[in-house]
Order: C-alpha cells, then structure tokens, then sequence
C-alpha cells in the first residue's frame, strides 16, 4: 500500500514538471522550438511561395532561328522565369524514363502567379514529342519562332562545322552534303529541320493552332520590340516589356538588352558569319524550299517576311 502512494506521488510530480515546462514555452510564444520558426523550410508559407513549377509555357523551336534570343528577351519580363539550360526531357528516352518529378526538379524556382518557360529546339521536329507534352498539360502555350528556312540550314551547318573543328575533327563542306548528283539532297537533316510544315503538321494533330504562336524569327532580330509584345499578349502577359529594354549595338550587329540598368548580350555564337555555300547550291535549295513555304503559309494563315526568298535569289533552272 505504501509503495503504491509513492509511484502516486512520483508521477504527480512528474506531470507538474512537464506541465510547467509546456506553460514556460506558452508564455515566451515558442521562439525556441525549430518547428515555429520563420526560416524553417519546411514551414507551409515558405514551400508555397517559391518552389519549382512545371513550365506553363514551352519554346519549341526551330534549331537556329533565335530560340535562344527569344527567352532571353521574355526573360525581362517580372512575371516570367526560364530555365537556364535546355532540358531536352521530351525528346531524349534517357531524360523521359526520369520522369515529371525529375523534368520539374530541371525548372527555376517562382512564386505565384510567376509563369515558367522552357527552352528545346529539338521539340519541334521529333515525331514523339506533341503527345507527350499534351499529356503534361494540354493547355500548355507553345512558341515557335522561324526564320527562312535556307538560311537556317547554312546557320545549323556553321555551328555544326565548329563545333567539330573545336574538336579538330573533319567535316564535309556544305556543297557536298546539300547537293548530291546536281539536285537537293532530301535525306540530309538539317533541310529535314527546314521543313517547317510537315512538323507543325504533327503538333497541330495534338495541338489546336491557337495555342502555338510563331514568332518571326528575322523580325525579332530586326526589331525586338513588337515580337515581344505579341508573345506578352499570347501568354496573356500584362506589358511590362518595353523598347528601352533593347539597344543596338553596333559592334555586334544585334539588339542587346537592358534591364535594371544592366546590359545583356547573347555570346560569341550569336551573328557567327556563315559557312560558305555557292550561290549555285544556295538558288537550288531556295527553289526547293519554295513549295514547303507556302505549305506552312497556309497552316499559320500568314506570309512571314522570314521565310521569303532573299532580294538576291536568282532562278538557275529546275531542281528536283
């Protein structure tokens, strides 16, 4: 019996030394418990205001035609956050296998109401990627800037033909891969990628065509400014992109940007001069490219100054 009063009084003095350890951090409002704690990362406030989002919107493309310009430029705006490096999740199996959990971990940090964009070229002409990227967001917005489509070719070989150099490695000249038994060589890639129709083609079998808008690639060099407002309107954007943000620098021979009183540039690879072509081989492959123009004239339902023929094309007969 007597053992029993003192287990009794034992654990009474027990609960009175926790009870008053639990009233001590009541009345000091718990500013020693971690759990409280304003910089905690895992506190609720903290993970919903910054954290990594899948895009809301995606560059597509085409390879060499100012993809890269282009979220520089949407990257001035306060609303918009990009992705640094192309992901290439869609369009490579290894990066795909990884998953969205991963493809997300690949996306900058915004808060509410931030949109994030994300940059690959090669989306555009791989056959497997429209569906997947539906199946991420149907309503994702897609942007796709164009530029003409042989100048594009000679710009993919060029950085092509450098980087190998960069390398000492070999490379074919451009005669020689464009032009086989006097014709147009139609299985070399980097025309395939000048095809612009028979991809859009693909993206508009998942894609309804109000959510792809094509920005002119030659324009958005010429003249930053009013490209950038129609892709603020297209990704419902307020104006917040404005002429001041760009200055032509003459040395370079392109608009660089201004933003908080800082100047950006694109890099050395950017206005790079051109791999020399023939102006023989250069009037075949603009005659070639004449039909799947007008092609994609019609599926975007307007005449881009891009994609027309140069001043300088002259017709030197069939080529088929």
């Amino acid at each position: 019996m007597l053992w029993t009063v003192i287990l009794a009084l034992l654990l009474l003095l027990l609960l009175q030394t926790q009870l008053s350890v639990c009233l001590r951090e009541l009345r000091s409002g718990g500013s020693n418990s971690p759990a409280y704690s304003s910089s905690s990362p895992s506190s609720s406030s903290s993970y919903n205001a910054t954290q990594q989002r899948l895009p809301g919107a995606i560059i597509i493309g085409v390879r060499k035609s100012g993809t890269r310009a282009l979220l520089e430029m949407l990257n001035l705006h306060p609303n918009v956050e990009v992705a640094k490096a192309e992901v290439h999740y869609f369009n490579v199996e290894e990066h795909y296998r990884r998953g969205l959990a991963w493809y997300r971990a690949q996306m900058p940090f915004t808060v509410p109401g931030q949109l994030t964009v994300e940059k690959t070229p090669g989306y555009f002409a791989a056959p497997q990627v429209p569906l997947r990227v539906w199946n991420m967001n149907p309503a994702v917005r897609l942007l796709l800037i164009v530029r003409n489509p042989a100048e594009r070719l000679v710009s993919d070989y060029t950085q092509v033909l450098h980087n190998r150099l960069t390398r000492h490695k070999s490379y074919q000249p451009l005669d020689e891969l464009l032009i086989h038994k006097g014709h147009i060589d139609p299985g070399y890639k980097a025309l395939q990628r000048s095809l612009y129709h028979q991809h859009l083609a693909r993206w508009l079998e998942v894609f309804p065509r109000e959510q792809i808008h094509v920005v002119d690639g030659d324009a958005l060099i010429r003249d930053p400014f009013p490209e950038l407002r129609k892709a603020e309107r297209f990704l419902y954007l307020p104006p917040r992109i404005s002429p001041s943000n760009f200055y032509y620098n003459t040395t370079k021979g392109f608009y660089c940007l201004l933003s908080a009183g800082h100047d950006k540039c694109l890099d050395e690879s950017k206005g790079r001069p051109h791999a020399p072509l023939s102006t023989q081989a250069f009037n075949k492959l603009c005659r070639y490219l004449r039909k799947p123009n007008n092609l994609f004239f019609e599926m975007v339902g307007s005449l881009l100054l891009a994609l027309l023929p140069n001043e300088g094309f002259v017709d030197v007969g069939n080529d088929t």
